[in-house]
């Protein structure tokens, strides 16, 4: 037993021999753990701030260019001068003496209609051009039972043509007349014939909501037709002289409008003041200058500052759009 509580003391004086020997392996260590780990942080930013990120982007310069407003609506060529062509009296059309495409004078005979009845025998009763043009309808045949409401003809004068367009109740604020206006027809798809408004209706239609314009072409043109289906786009305000930039241009920060601009290879974010936008062209009032470079693809991953690389230019952003 005497044994036993002497070994103790020993034991208790090991132990704490021991961890005065690891204080003391601590204080010499652990200085020199924190300084190694600081210089190693101090060497990662130094090779962050080396190594830059730089970004791939594509621009474009703004440019002065005049953007036109457009009302885009469908239309119908019809001509100008049209007459349909009514019988005095009524009977039976005896003859009729036109076909369509028929080129007529005024005056001339074009059918003749047979007034005659069971037991009474009548001269024939003569139907006559009213203006000179063209025949482009011919609804009845010969036989046909006619009276002073029956249409035996229309003549038209087919060189002198209109377009007609009915144009929403929503839109009719921007009408005016001598508006110029691009016509695309169908039987030539890669061609634009210009028009001018020529006449605006002063009364809306109360059931279709409409307001009937009419369109002149600027020029004769004899593939032109009418019957033909016309394509409008019609300018209603012009932005003469303005800067632009590609609408992709624009990015939004806090609900405000800005670009980035390129300069020696960094781009910078400026807030700028932005008008209308028209065929992808919008219209910078202040904020950038002609000529300035902006980022129009790659923006998205863009901060303040931020280092780029260009992989090529759009152009100009100018145009008449």
């Amino acid at each position: 037993m005497n044994q036993e509580q002497s070994k103790k003391p020993a034991i208790k004086k090991f132990f704490i021999v021991m961890i005065c020997a690891l204080i003391a392996a601590g204080l010499v260590f652990i200085p020199s753990l924190l300084a190694e780990a600081q210089n190693n942080s101090t060497g990662t930013a130094d090779a962050a701030e080396v190594i830059e990120p730089v970004y791939s982007v594509r621009v474009t310069g703004a440019e002065k260019a005049t953007l036109e407003a457009c009302l885009e609506v469908n239309g119908n060529i019809v001509s100008e001068h049209q007459v349909e062509v009514f019988p005095e009296t009524s009977g039976k059309l005896a003859e009729v003496q036109v076909a369509l495409g028929t080129r007529v004078e005024k005056g001339q005979l074009i059918a003749e209609i047979d007034p005659s009845r069971p037991g009474a025998v009548y001269s024939h009763s003569p139907v006559y051009a009213p203006i000179t043009g063209t025949v482009c309808a011919v609804p009845l045949a010969a036989g046909s039972t006619v009276s002073p409401l029956n249409s035996i003809a229309t003549i038209a004068v087919v060189e002198d043509l209109e377009i007609e367009a009915l144009i929403p109740e929503r839109e009719v604020s921007q009408l005016k007349v001598n508006q110029r206006a691009q016509v695309s027809l169908q039987a030539f798809p890669k061609e634009v014939f210009n028009a001018t408004v020529v006449r605006v209706s002063p009364v809306l239609d109360p059931y279709s909501r409409t307001k009937k314009i009419v369109l002149r072409f600027d020029r004769k043109d004899s593939r032109i037709n009418a019957g033909m289906f016309a394509q409008l786009k019609i300018n209603t305000r012009i932005y003469p002289d303005v800067l632009t930039v590609p609408a992709e241009a624009i990015v939004d920060v806090y609900g405000k409008p800005a670009v980035y601009v390129c300069k020696d290879g960094r781009v910078t974010l400026r807030e700028v003041s932005a008008g209308v936008t028209i065929d992808r062209l919008t219209e910078i009032k202040a904020g950038l200058a002609a000529g300035e470079q902006v980022v129009v693809q790659g923006q998205q991953f863009l901060a303040d500052g931020a280092s780029v690389k260009l992989i090529g230019n759009t152009g100009k952003a100018g145009g008449k759009a």
